[in-house]
């Protein structure tokens, strides 16, 4: 509903500006602080002052003058305070809240009709993930979510480099050495961290043999000579340790989860000669020149001090080069498109942009969402060197973390639900991975994170079980009253009444709800999931208090105003279930 009370007002102050001939281009809407009781409200007296000749508040007054709130359905007063207008809800806008959010899909966006492909994760497939990794992944699934929930027709893609020389290299070593080769036995039952110690051996014996070196590296050039020439063998050689590693890398990200629709190559771009056509653009461009024995592009006019080297002397292509293909792929099937980078891929980034301008592509339909790294305490990670902490490593501990903080417990639970072995493990993967990811997701991708166990896990501060918690609350309350909290809503909107919801409690929780779908909208905008996390919290908060002040069960609650309080309940967890979705965190239904 605020959505639709922001365009009501919208249309109002337009409308009142024209009728007193001030200009209608900025209106000043913003949040008011918590302690006033509007929902909106507008500044915009401050601009209008200089050109009316007269204090802020006395423009304010003129303006709300020419405002009727009686034709209105969601304002029931325009109040002045100095020189802000104040728009207070009616009470159709609560109502009609109400009657919304009891529905399963609240909060999200009527169809864009616009698509867009997020590229996300697109680690190399040289190993298993590692923690450092993990916000990636994580980022990118929840802008995948958001996105979706906001109306756009959303592709999720893994851009896979199976080009490089480090595929090359891995390749080498895979039909080089043999099991007894190897130092070390798999650090899981499964494929990457087998195949991984190829890898590295492989990397070690670069490093370290110098008298067999030479061959070596004649063999790992022969298989990047073949890939850039469309040599099937060399493809299916490639593809072979490839197509295994990325298997395993796949089945860690969907414990997160993460999953995608396409997985890409980047081979794919240089066999159907995609690649050849772009380097034949790239050098007819003023700024190509062949210098160090390979083709570049000087770029310093363009306010980039290093240059893009995009063919290197032998002929074969460097992964820009094939990224360039990849993105203006993307721009002729996609009406967006949208990646997750690293902090390291910054200059990349901003050279490849850059040279698709050059190209003639239009970048305005390109953001890029840049992301520091997850630290744990313990140090950086390195796939090469097998260092490091794998994403499966800091899982499994979440996991265990969260059995323990469960069955510690039990004994205070309120609920009558007796939960067995199974539903503890259930709840333990619920929260112990939603801890995870919520404690990444929730900070703005730029600041840098160091992954800390006793805030991730904190039930009582402003975590994933903190939020989790009032889902699985609202989940017990309907319970109790005999209400399926998956199915019954129907049984909850009989004969409510929301003009019965009428401490402040509850109403500022009906107004946080009310709120969600805007939040959606310009966190969609921003293409920044952890606006929806600060809502969440805001929205637990919100719910606690009216549960500590509204019971809901009482005996000595009027029949109708349980109904109406029930209602709020359902409605809450309908928006705080969606929320979690978003942010790829589980909405426990008991805890």
């Amino acid at each position: 509903m605020f959505l639709s009370l922001r365009a009501e007002v919208e249309d109002a102050l337009e409308g009142a500006l024209s009728a007193l001939d001030f200009p209608t281009d900025d209106l000043g809407l913003e949040e008011p602080p918590d302690d006033v009781d509007s929902v909106l409200a507008s500044s915009v007296a401050f601009r209008l002052a200089g050109e009316a000749g007269a204090a802020p508040p006395q423009v304010a007054g003129q303006i709300a003058a020419e405002i009727d709130a009686d034709e209105l359905t969601y304002v029931a007063e325009i109040q002045t305070q100095g020189p802000y207008l104040n728009f207070l809800p009616s009470d159709a806008y609560l109502a009609d809240t109400l009657a919304d959010a009891t529905d399963d899909d609240y909060g999200t966006l009527s169809d864009r009709e616009e698509s867009v492909v997020v590229e996300h994760t697109s680690a190399n497939p040289t190993g298993p993930v590692h923690v450092g990794r993990a916000r990636n992944p994580i980022i990118g699934d929840a802008i995948c979510n958001l996105l979706d929930f906001a109306g756009y027709d959303v592709d999720r893609h893994y851009y896979v480099n199976d080009a490089g020389r480090q595929m090359a290299v891995f390749t080498w070593a895979y039909e080089t050495f043999d099991e007894e080769d190897l130092e070390s036995e798999p650090e899981r039952d499964r494929i990457e961290y087998d195949l991984v110690r190829y890898y590295r051996k492989g990397n070690a014996y670069l490093e370290n043999a110098a008298e067999e070196v030479e061959a070596a590296e004649a063999e790992i050039e022969s298989i990047m000579q073949g890939l850039e020439e469309g040599d099937d063998e060399a493809y299916e050689r490639v593809s072979e340790v490839v197509d295994q590693v990325l298997g395993g890398m796949t089945e860690c990200l969907a414990r997160l989860p993460a999953e995608f629709d396409e997985f890409v190559k980047e081979t794919r771009f240089m066999r159907n000669g995609d690649t050849d056509d772009l380097v034949s653009r790239l050098k007819e461009l003023d700024e190509a020149v062949y210098e160090e024995d390979a083709w570049q592009l000087e770029l310093d006019d363009h306010g980039i001090d290093k240059n893009l080297v995009f063919l290197r002397s032998d002929g074969t292509s460097l992964y820009a080069t094939r990224d360039l293909a990849h993105h203006e792929w993307k721009f002729d099937n996609y009406d967006s498109a949208v990646t997750v980078l690293g902090e390291d891929h910054k200059l990349q980034a901003k050279q490849l942009r850059t040279t698709l301008e050059l190209l003639d592509n239009d970048t305005d339909v390109l953001q890029q969402v840049l992301y520091s790294y997850v630290n744990l305490p313990e140090g950086k990670m390195s796939t090469r060197r097998g260092t490091g902490v794998d994403l499966d490593d800091l899982l499994d501990e979440a996991i265990d973390r969260a059995r323990d903080e469960v069955e510690d417990r039990l004994d205070d639970r309120i609920r009558d639900d007796d939960l067995d072995e199974d539903d503890i493990e259930r709840i333990a993967h619920q929260v112990g991975i939603g801890a995870v990811r919520y404690d990444i997701v929730s900070k703005q991708p730029t600041k840098a994170i160091t992954f800390e166990w006793d805030r991730a896990l904190d039930f009582e501060a402003q975590s994933a079980p903190y939020v989790q918690y009032v889902h699985a609350r609202c989940c017990g309350i309907l319970e109790e009253a005999g209400i399926d909290p998956e199915t019954g809503m129907d049984d909850v909107e009989t004969a409510v009444d929301a003009d019965l919801l009428a401490t402040e409690a509850e109403r500022d929780l009906l107004e946080t709800i009310a709120r969600f779908p805007a939040v959606v909208d310009e966190a969609a905008d921003d293409l920044e999931p952890h606006q929806i996390a600060t809502y969440t919290r805001e929205f637990a908060d919100r719910f606690n208090a009216f549960y500590r002040e509204c019971p809901v069960l009482a005996d000595d609650v009027d029949a109708d105003v349980r109904e109406a309080r029930l209602a709020l309940v359902a409605a809450s967890k309908h928006a705080v279930a969606n929320a979690l979705s978003i942010l790829g965190v589980a909405a426990p239904r008991s805890m």
